[in-house]
């Protein structure tokens, strides 16, 4: 074994103290075992214990809270570095900004910079929180960090502050640590966690770096969009179990376009002395250029549209801490970049098999760790240099190159989410400003107040990126062969996704640049008025004004809506529009002064024909098999004080659906799962790894449940997967006990679009909409949807007491607004959005996510009204 090798073993077993640390225990003696021992595992609190142990025994580290989880828990950053380093914590945050950010730091004052800071690199750990090992091992490394005599390490805390967090996920790290310690010693030890590990999104917390939704997020985005700008960044994850051991950058293809050639350079870099480093360690199955494309946005890495060069690690996984055995006819390549398991470029030293421990992944930890430290030590100042000059070319390619501008009007139809996204530009540490006077461009009049975005700034990549419609990277394996398909989506447009206007100026505008006045952080939108008026209304067109109706409803505020479009002075305002009388009450004051866009403020001396509004009793449907999209569902209706009750599918066959909920809501979920509590690949059933109370479904007597809710007045909305609940023949039974069978008159036809050559990976299209329809409301005469190709419907003409209307259909011909999408011209005309009836009842069905991971929010409407349709007399 290699004397390094022999090292990392002896790290993992380190029980004693080094010379001139007599006051820092070592994690052996703190936690009572050996982090790494097989089925030993500490939860959050104890990891946090540590650090603070640490931080308050050693000068070379200082831990800091930077935010909070969703669940209340506080979140830090541990700094470690060398002593001096650590004492000018505040002078290398100035100078890492400056770097970032200033593209005319004089020469001298460069060369002064890079004689005298350290490289700032970032690593998070175990954001998914069933991948154990990155966080388990962050005791380790931190301890012998700040211990260490030896020298090389010593040099790499000179010239590196390493800024470590040490979980990503707080929340989901205990959820995960609980569900291992409850079942531990038992038949079920190693099984899946039930439900999503997060309080609201699970996995899908790494797909929150554009919109930047989670609090967690904001914590992690917050360093390098605003706070300490890191020259290197590494997020470590890991991945199944049955292939290479390891995962290092290079990313396979395709890779963004928008991103500096620099970036993919130093990332190749970073990877190519890691699977090195790793190898001559003795680390087998290290590969790169494998599986994981680096295209989209939205993960941590999103950093690299921040000028940060990033990458992420994969560790092959175990059961949590219980040991898994892997035979070697077991271990397999997935196509990009490793066909077969054997040894090639892109995985030198394959792994034959055995046992696999969560030790042996924190061995691979350590020794990934410690390379990027040591190439960020033996490069700093080129890196540094680096960061400073792909500042200075960014902000020269925005003032040289189009696009120049992107240009978003007041006038929207959704005002409040323009605003939104202007307040999310700002979190992402980009300049915007607004016109001080109309001007005149290209034959088009843009007018006093309207936001522009320049792209002469150093965050060039990432405005480019979420502001242009997206045109996937097709790449091919082989010259006119198959094309390398993507890993996630294909579309992240923040004007599109959230239905706002906005226009990409392609040529330089000196009337444009001398109009600009930078706007505040916080960006609102606020109407001028006197105090005599007797009502606030909010247009029915922005999504803010269904948060502040829930809101005020939900406070004990009489809330109405407008039974009829209306003018009211020199307004026009849509049927559905909400009015709320001018009262003293603390409750909606704070409800107005949070709000984006102020509201009407109007006199009215008639009556006006309203209806009072009425927030109906909600059951969401969640599965056990972490459920993604109902975690985000609930999360936008927590957003938007929308009450739920979470039903699980086993329970429904025991509930009184009628009794307790007027609307009933499927989120995207597979049939098979929510029916028999098992996944589906064609004709097979096949059962998770979870303990077996989580694994049921509602079964057949659930879903006669359902649909008899329907039939007795219930409203039903479902979307994407979990509308294969009503395709085909049901049964029921009538208030005399005869049994009914009937469908309702649609079915899904997306199997056979697939047939014809339809592939849709998760990419933004055009419908237009059913006009002066409830489902409606609020919307134009078309949108845009994101859409998977899930589900695609056929209606008939219908029998008896069902009746059917096409709400949303695709158009005749320029189907794709964003993404990727093959034989677009199958969609023609086909119709993706549904409604219903069965006697009272009704029946919503979406081939689409409306709320696809909280960031299409000019979709949001259309749930919203499904839960708000009025009930069939």
């Amino acid at each position: 074994m290699k004397l390094k090798s022999l090292f990392i073993v002896a790290l993992l077993s380190l029980s004693f103290i080094l010379p001139g640390s007599s006051l820092i225990k070592a994690p052996e003696e703190f936690f009572g075992f050996k982090p790494g021992t097989d089925r030993m595992l500490f939860d959050y609190g104890q990891l946090i214990k540590y650090f603070k142990l640490l931080d308050n025994a050693s000068p070379k580290i200082k831990l800091e809270k930077i935010g909070v989880s969703p669940m209340g828990k506080p979140m830090y950053i541990a700094f470690i570095s060398s002593e001096k380093n650590i004492n000018d914590l505040e002078k290398i945050k100035g100078v890492n900004k400056k770097l970032a950010l200033n593209p005319s730091i004089p020469d001298d004052e460069l060369d002064k910079i890079l004689k005298d800071t350290p490289v700032s690199f970032l690593a998070t750990l175990s954001m998914h929180s069933g991948e154990v090992g990155p966080s388990q091992s962050a005791p380790l490394i931190a301890y012998d960090l700040i211990t260490t005599a030896d020298k090389d390490k010593l040099k790499w805390m000179d010239d590196v502050l390493f800024l470590m967090v040490p979980n990503h996920n707080p929340d989901g790290m205990d959820m995960v640590v609980h569900h291992y310690w409850k079942y531990k010693g038992k038949k079920y030890e190693g099984s899946y966690m039930p439900g999503v590990y997060h309080k609201y999104i699970g996995h899908d917390n790494n797909r929150d770096f554009v919109t930047l939704t989670q609090t967690d997020t904001k914590a992690i985005a917050g360093i390098y969009n605003l706070e300490w700008f890191p020259q290197v960044m590494v997020e470590k994850h890991q991945m199944g179990s049955s292939t290479s051991r390891y995962f290092v950058p290079p990313n396979h293809d395709p890779i963004a376009e928008n991103i500096d050639a620099g970036i993919w350079n130093w990332a190749g870099i970073f990877g190519a002395n890691m699977i090195k480093d790793m190898t001559k360690d003795g680390l087998a199955g290290v590969s790169q250029h494998y599986l994981f494309d680096d295209y989209w946005p939205g993960s941590t890495e999103t950093c690299i549209w921040k000028n940060v060069i990033g990458f992420l690690t994969e560790a092959a996984s175990v059961k949590y801490a219980t040991p898994i055995y892997v035979e070697q006819n077991e271990l397999m390549g997935y196509g990009k970049g490793l066909s077969e398991y054997e040894k090639s470029t892109n995985m030198p030293l394959p792994w034959n098999g055995g046992w696999w421990r969560l030790g042996d992944i924190m061995k691979y930890e350590i020794s990934s760790t410690y390379s990027i430290l040591k190439t960020a030590s033996n490069h700093r100042i080129d890196i540094l240099r680096y960061r400073n000059e792909i500042c200075r070319k960014e902000v020269e390619r925005g003032s040289e190159s189009a696009p120049y501008y992107y240009v978003l009007p007041l006038s929207q139809h959704d005002q409040s989410e323009m605003v939104s996204l202007v307040n999310l530009l700002h979190e992402h540490g980009i300049e915007t400003y607004h016109l001080k006077n109309d001007v005149e461009f290209n034959g088009r009049i843009f007018s006093k107040g309207d936001v522009v975005v320049p792209l002469s700034q150093s965050f060039r990549p990432f405005i480019k990126e979420v502001m242009e419609s997206q045109k996937y990277p097709v790449r091919h394996y082989t010259p006119g062969g198959k094309i390398i398909k993507p890993y996630d989506i294909t579309s992240w447009s923040l004007p599109l996704h959230k239905g706002v206007k906005s226009f990409e100026i392609n040529k330089p505008s000196d009337e444009i640049s001398a109009s600009l006045i930078k706007n505040n952080s916080i960006f609102t939108i606020n109407y001028m008025h006197t105090d005599n008026y007797t009502h606030m209304i909010f247009p029915v067109t922005n999504n803010e004004s269904f948060k502040v109706a829930f809101k005020a409803k939900s406070s004990g505020i009489r809330v109405e809506r407008l039974k009829s479009d209306m003018k009211i002075g020199e307004e026009d305002y849509e049927k559905g529009s909400f009015l709320i009388k001018n009262i003293e009450n603390s409750k909606l004051k704070k409800i107005l002064s949070a709000l984006n866009v102020s509201p009407g403020y109007i006199n009215i001396s008639n009556k006006l024909k309203t209806a009072e509004f009425t927030i109906p009793r909600i059951g969401l449907v969640e599965t056990w098999f972490h459920d993604m999209d109902a975690g985000w569902t609930r999360f936008v209706f927590d957003s938007y004080s929308i009450p739920f009750t979470v039903i699980r599918p086993a329970d429904i066959e025991g509930l009184n659906l009628t009794g307790k909920f007027d609307v009933i809501i499927f989120p995207d979920a597979r049939p098979s799962v929510l029916k028999k509590g098992k996944y589906k690949s064609g004709s097979d059933y096949f059962s998770p790894s979870y303990p077996p109370e989580y694994a049921k479904g509602m079964g057949t007597k659930g879903l006669k449940k359902v649909i008899r809710f329907i039939d007795s007045g219930g409203i039903v909305v479902s979307w994407g997967a979990s509308t294969g609940l009503f395709m085909g023949e049901h049964e029921i039974k009538n208030s005399s006990g005869v049994k009914e069978f009937f469908s309702f008159p649609v079915s899904d036809i997306s199997g056979m679009a697939k047939k014809s050559g339809l592939y849709c990976p998760g990419s933004f299209v055009k419908i237009d909409l059913k006009k002066n329809h409830p489902l409606t409301i609020g919307m134009g005469d078309s949108c845009g949807i994101f859409f998977r190709g899930t589900a695609l419907f056929r209606t008939s003409v219908p029998d008896f007491d069902r009746d059917r209307r096409v709400i949303g259909k695709f158009p005749k011909d320029k189907i794709l607004l964003s993404g990727y999408c093959e034989k677009e011209e199958v969609l023609e005309n086909k119709s993706v959005f549904v409604w219903l009836k069965k006697n009272r009842g009704q029946l919503v069905l979406m081939g689409f996510n409306p709320q696809f991971r909280a960031s299409t929010d000019g979709t949001y409407k259309l749930l919203f009204n499904s839960i708000l349709l009025e009930k069939l007399k």
